[in-house]
């Protein structure tokens, strides 16, 4: 049976979003020069309404967009955070691109061609496109980018999957054709990485791309500035410039909003939307990634299977939703996320229902019999997942497990957490970077250098290796849901939800689109008037 909520955890979460209610509104610049316009007459008013008509105009070809943490490098090939790539949407694009419905359009690419047999992806570069320094993009420059994620100067391939890449073949001035190894039908899903000209020298201090925005410049810790690019292939962005500002301090983002700091905000709480004046228009969709409590599996106790799957039967999905975000969100049973339709199951959600006795059982017959003491180490930045490591540290005190939290900052908790592997235990979400199930699966694989959990089993890596070979759709589904289900029985993690996402924006814009991965399209937004 699912456990309902006690009084005791209502009290301790209801000092989470105390430090959010005292938040203020300033219309400071709302008033108009009464007593000038009166000593002048009519034509003085006239004058100041004019001046107002384009100082809104001049508002609205600017948009101040809030981001919780600071972009994490500015080469593409390079950026790890799902939080760099969502503002990178803007800026570059792959020979493909995902739209909002989870379709793979034709991007630097007009068309594309894949042979029968899914070993020969075959591109034919657009006409007229360029890059945002005004220079042409040639089939060179996508040989170069694909390379570079190949590993071809010796490297380990910054792209997993860019191993099974035998050659990228320049045809003609107009084409270029990617050879596999061997059939993947998937590995169209690989190819929205950057296009980036293989004459920049330093891609790292000066990002160009093809999107529909141009980097300006980037402050660090405070924010990262671009500008529309006027000879956009495509639909051009509506909103001139935009700023993406450094918002990492959780409780004054709705002091920001209503003072008119930002503009925009993704994934605030449901407490800060509720804050809101009716200047501002909430949308709500999800996440599109797997919240989990995220154990080491190298590090004791959580080496030991029993110990793992006794924290899934004591930790209740259901109830750390309905406290976190007044019960939004979908319960996730594996690493998959709903928005991947054909591969997500549901079943898995009741593979650890909550039983605080079996849960002491377990820890029992591992040599834990009284408990235990950790540490979840949770970036500060991000509200909701500070709060739900509260709430399941409150549930694990049911069976005499400690565990202590400490917030740290989001560059920490790259580089000592996700990088470095220190840590027992962590609180985030994990998204996917392209529209593939091995986007999210491909990180349990014992040798795959983002598989900072440090989960290991054969029977896993065989599963996924059968899935990566296959060139039968259908086939290659069972194998990943395979894969999903050996997490699921292995404990690789306590998985939790996909979280509810809540975007806000003031209603002097309009046109937000939710999409299936991590991305903010702001080239779609446009003043509502």
């Amino acid at each position: 049976m699912k456990k309902k909520g006690t009084s005791l955890l209502m009290v301790v979460l209801t000092t989470l979003t105390i430090a959010l209610s005292g938040c203020s509104s300033d219309k400071a610049g709302d008033s108009a020069n009464v007593s000038e316009a009166t000593e002048t007459g009519t034509e003085a008013v006239t004058e100041t309404q004019t001046a107002d008509a384009t100082q809104e105009t001049d508002n609205l070809s600017k948009l101040i967009v809030g981001i919780p943490q600071d972009i994490d490098g500015l080469d593409p090939h390079n950026a790890t955070g799902a939080g760099t790539r969502e503002v990178f949407y803007n800026i570059f694009e792959g020979l493909v691109k995902a739209d909002e419905n989870g379709n793979l359009n034709p991007a630097v690419a007009s068309d594309y061609t894949i042979s029968d047999d899914s070993t020969v992806y075959s591109f034919t570069l657009r006409d007229g496109i360029k890059f945002h320094d005004g220079s042409p993009v040639t089939v060179e420059d996508i040989k170069y980018s694909l390379e570079r994620n190949m590993g071809v100067d010796g490297g380990e391939p910054l792209i997993k999957a860019y191993s099974k890449i035998d050659s990228v073949n320049i045809i003609d001035d107009k084409n270029v054709e990617i050879v596999l190894k061997e059939a993947d039908s998937d590995f169209l899903t690989q190819l929205t990485v950057a296009i980036i000209p293989a004459s920049n020298e330093h891609p790292e201090t000066t990002p160009i791309g093809t999107g529909p925005y141009k980097y300006v410049s980037s402050s660090p810790q405070e924010n990262f500035i671009v500008t529309r690019f006027d000879d956009y292939w495509g639909q051009p962005a509506y909103i001139k410039d935009v700023v993406f500002k450094i918002e990492s301090n959780m409780d004054a983002i709705v002091m920001d909003l209503e003072g008119g700091s930002i503009d925009m905000m993704a994934r605030v709480t449901s407490t800060q939307a509720a804050q809101l004046s009716d200047k501002f228009e909430v949308y709500e969709g999800t996440m599109n990634l797997v919240q989990a409590l995220y154990l080491n599996n190298d590090v004791k106790p959580f080496d030991d299977v029993r110990v793992r799957q006794a924290l899934c039967y004591a930790v209740n999905p259901q109830e750390i939703m309905d406290f976190v975000s007044d019960g939004a969100g979908t319960e996730v049973g594996s690493a998959m996320f709903p928005a991947f339709t054909k591969y997500f199951m549901p079943e898995l959600n009741d593979t650890y229902n909550t039983d605080v006795d079996k849960a002491k059982a377990l820890l029992a017959e591992a040599g834990y019999p009284d408990g235990f003491e950790f540490t979840i180490t949770v970036a500060s930045n991000y509200g909701q997942h500070v709060d739900t490591a509260q709430v399941i540290a409150e549930e694990l005190k049911a069976i005499g497990v400690n565990a202590k939290i400490q917030e740290i900052e989001w560059n920490s908790w790259v580089s000592d957490v996700y990088t470095d592997r220190k840590f027992e235990a962590t609180v985030v979400g994990i998204d996917a970077s392209t529209l593939s199930a091995s986007a999210l699966l491909s990180r349990y694989v014992s040798d795959s250098g983002k598989n900072f959990v440090n989960f290991k089993s054969d029977a896993y890596d065989a599963a996924y290796a059968n899935a990566q070979s296959s060139n039968d759709d259908a086939t290659k589904t069972e194998y990943y849901k395979e894969c999903e289900t050996i997490l699921s029985q292995e404990a690789a993690s306590v998985y939790i939800q996909d979280l509810p996402e809540f975007v806000v924006l003031n209603k002097k814009f309009t046109g937000y689109k939710f999409f299936p991965l991590y991305v903010q399209d702001i080239a779609s937004i446009k003043p509502a008037n």
